[in-house]
């Protein structure tokens, strides 16, 4: 078992410092967040940082958003250059979110972000259907794991809303998402739910092929000490099953003080790598 960590915990820093502070902290590698940052798509950069830090590149999570400038016009795009630049990188995998079944977006009001759904918007159809069909001949042409990911309840006055195809949203939903062979585990997006990852991953098995791991406390993305999720059991329980692939620590820059002193950040880190690796062992 790997713990990596993922640069998106940090989206607000540089890649070059994610990679810094993977380093100093001890992490065995990081999961690579393509996103806004240009220098998250280039492989030439990231393949320096690597070198400059002795970090290994385990996973790439392609773009939340197909519509990245001068990269890819759509999510079915942004899969397929994630998945070349996991090749050229030498990461295992690649992970990929479910196509919406109800088309959303955010309204920011204050410090508040609320969930507005957009009625008679179906932009995921042609996504949707490159799941069934594309996804599965992308796979066969690559030795990188295509990873889909579980995604967390969305809220409307207070009433959890799913908003995703094939999503893991309740124990009768639990085996929808294992159409795919290949999942990637989200702790904190089960939390929503009111799920626990132990009970997921004995249902789910030897399909996940890497994990997101981080707690809920009723915010999403908390540090894995810092929860109600009985992350110790399932980090046991991972290593009961001989789960040999990687653990990314995807945190909420908050959850890490981001923008107080980098040492106090690193030591954050630090603190939880040493708690994820002893629940481990024991």
């Amino acid at each position: 078992m790997h713990f990596i960590f993922s640069t998106g915990s940090l989206y607000n820093y540089s890649t070059d410092r994610c990679f810094e502070f993977a380093r100093r902290a001890g992490f065995d590698g990081v999961e690579l967040m393509v996103d806004h940052r240009w220098d998250t798509r280039h492989a030439d950069y990231v393949q320096r940082l690597m070198d400059r830090y002795s970090m290994a590149v385990r996973a790439v999570h392609s773009p939340f958003r197909g519509n990245i400038g001068g990269w890819s016009s759509d999510l079915v795009g942004a899969i397929e250059k994630s998945v070349r630049l996991a090749e050229t990188l030498g990461a295992a995998v690649v992970i990929l979110h479910l196509p919406e079944v109800i088309s959303y977006t955010f309204v920011q009001i204050g410090s508040s972000r609320f969930f507005l759904p957009l009625p008679g918007m179906r932009r995921h159809q042609r996504y949707s259907r490159w799941f069934e069909e594309g996804l599965p001949l992308l796979q066969q042409s690559t030795e990188v794991l295509l990873c889909v990911e579980n995604l967390p309840a969305q809220r409307i006055f207070g009433r959890r809303i799913n908003a995703m195809k094939w999503n893991a949203h309740s124990r009768d939903t639990i085996g929808d998402i294992t159409r795919f062979p290949h999942i990637t585990l989200d702790t904190t997006h089960l939390g929503t739910w009111g799920l626990e990852p132990t009970e997921i991953f004995v249902r789910w098995g030897k399909r996940v092929k890497h994990v997101h791991l981080s707690n809920f406390n009723g915010r999403e993305h908390r540090r894995p000490e810092d929860g109600m999720l009985r992350l110790d059991r399932f980090l046991g329980r991972l290593t009961e099953a001989g789960y040999n692939h990687s653990v990314s620590l995807e945190l909420h820059p908050d959850a890490l003080a981001a923008g107080s002193d980098d040492n106090h950040v690193i030591g954050l880190l630090t603190a939880s790598l040493a708690r994820c690796r002893q629940w481990a062992q024991s």
